[in-house]
């Protein structure tokens, strides 16, 4: 459907995740993919927002001083803020259990920005949703860790996978936000850069 509104640019995907390009597949968003290692390191004293707002800078860095004119790069970061504390990805599995027993009977925040980086501007926007859990055992959190993939997510866990079809009593905010990217927000944003230019 979007075919024609983006055909006279060229839209760069700079992230590996397969649920982020899943969401542009499915939306009908032309794409090419492309990303550099960038060691995702920030000032412990940012907060929420701040840390995700910081890292799509920090990854739409290597794309300066190369973007054509009719290029807009996209990053994205996903992260789960919850009792004050930053939760990324686990380093491990000990980590990984760590935190859901965090997120276990609480409420927290899943926050993602995004960039959209032109050879003239950058605009950012960032999407919070809250997630509250059930208090989940010992044996549920160990069945996710073997049997899923928590390594690669933010907070340890997949709302889209099983832990969050039952350990997840309530959402506020948008659902693939969650997932990694907050899709109609990103999708008004890239239509409003297309027309402008």
């Amino acid at each position: 459907m979007y075919a024609d509104q983006f055909k006279s640019f060229e839209i760069i995907l700079a992230s590996n995740s397969p649920r982020r390009k899943q969401f542009f597949n499915e939306s009908g968003i032309p794409f090419i993919s492309k990303t550099f290692d960038v060691d995702e390191v920030f000032n412990k004293n940012l907060k929420g927002s701040e840390i995700s707002e910081y890292l799509v800078k920090l990854k739409a860095e290597p794309f300066k001083g190369s973007i054509k004119s009719n290029q807009i790069i996209v990053t994205a970061d996903t992260i789960v803020w919850g009792n004050q504390e930053y939760l990324g990805k686990p380093k491990n599995e000990q980590d990984a259990k760590g935190m859901l027993y965090k997120l276990s009977g609480k409420e927290h925040h899943v926050i993602t920005s995004v960039a959209f980086t032109s050879k003239e501007d950058q605009k950012i926007i960032s999407e919070t949703s809250k997630v509250k859990f059930k208090e989940l055992s010992k044996s549920e959190i160990e069945y996710y860790i073997n049997e899923f993939s928590p390594m690669d997510k933010a907070g340890a866990y997949g709302i889209q996978e099983w832990i969050g079809t039952i350990g997840i009593e309530k959402i506020e905010g948008s659902y693939t936000n969650i997932v990694g990217l907050p899709m109609a927000q990103v999708l008004q944003v890239l239509i409003e850069i297309t027309i402008r230019k």
